[in-house]
């Protein structure tokens, strides 16, 4: 059985036209993610005492995630406000919350029982990036985070270096590709909306086109990339293979509103009280 960590970021994202909010974060999806592909997986991050926090750890419970090294704090659960532009979200605001904490000893010994951790840019672990790596096998999602010394320091630690890359050319995500395996990372992935995926690695360059969807919501669809891409390395899968498959599963996730699903009403008093002074 695959077992695959994910460490860092959670949010609720409010979407306000709706009135729900939905669980949601990178490091979050993937370890969602990683279940639905049939692999074993825990989260690691920090929730708040709220109703937000609630919603989170009950959908992680729902999908089964290992919730042994889940953190729950007093303060604020993070919140994202999410719109719409056609079917293509956009963020509005964030309040990171509690989300932003820093891994103990023993949840850095905890990864030792993992195939592979996966730790977002955006979560702000990039001091413990290191000590995850000597433990296991490391997935880091640089999402769009473009300077070179960035790329430069994280990559020799990656098994698999992931860039959002839906605003580059294709030349332009050949070229951070390359560079991000020139300094070290085993593999790269680079995901580029309607243009499809890049992945790069010992054995070649491999793209895939994207997969149709009847377009609802796009949130989540890059981490679903990444989940699959990682889950289908680890266990050995083909380049082919896994692009094929994680095309199609990113496409799935097109098809409903948030990036897990789970949807909960948002009552403003009480759960993220700055969202009453935001308009839809």
């Amino acid at each position: 059985m695959i077992k695959i960590a994910a460490m860092g970021d959670n949010v609720v994202d409010c979407y306000l036209s709706k009135g729900t909010m939905f669980p949601g974060g990178n490091c979050l999806n993937v370890s969602v993610f990683i279940r639905r592909f049939g692999g074993v997986s825990a989260y690691i991050g920090a929730i708040g005492q709220d109703e937000a926090g609630s919603v989170i750890e009950k959908a992680l419970h729902d999908e089964n995630v290992d919730l042994a090294r889940l953190r729950i704090l007093k303060g604020a659960t993070a919140y994202c406000v999410i719109g719409h532009r056609d079917a293509d979200r956009v963020f509005v605001r964030a309040d990171l919350g509690v989300s932003m904490f820093s891994p103990s000893s023993e949840d850095i010994a905890f990864l030792k029982d993992f195939a592979a951790v996966h730790i977002g840019q955006s979560s702000g672990l990039d001091d413990h990036v290191s000590a995850a790596a000597a433990q296991t096998l490391l997935s880091y999602d640089f999402s769009t985070r473009r300077d070179p010394e960035h790329r430069r320091t994280i990559a020799p630690l990656c098994f698999l270096a992931s860039i959002s890359g839906g605003d580059l050319s294709h030349d332009e995500a050949l070229a951070i590709a390359a560079e991000l395996r020139d300094c070290g990372a085993r593999w790269v992935l680079v995901t580029r909306g309607s243009e499809g995926a890049i992945l790069l690695g010992a054995e070649g360059l491999f793209e895939v086109a994207a997969s149709p969807a009847d377009l609802v919501d796009t949130l989540g669809a890059g981490d679903t990339f990444i989940a699959r891409t990682l889950f289908g390395l680890i266990a050995g899968e083909t380049p082919h293979a896994l692009l094929s498959a994680a095309a199609v599963a990113a496409a799935e996730t097109c098809r409903y509103f948030g990036a897990v699903g789970h949807g909960a009403p948002i009552k403003l008093s009480g759960v993220v009280p700055e969202l009453q002074t935001i308009s839809s």
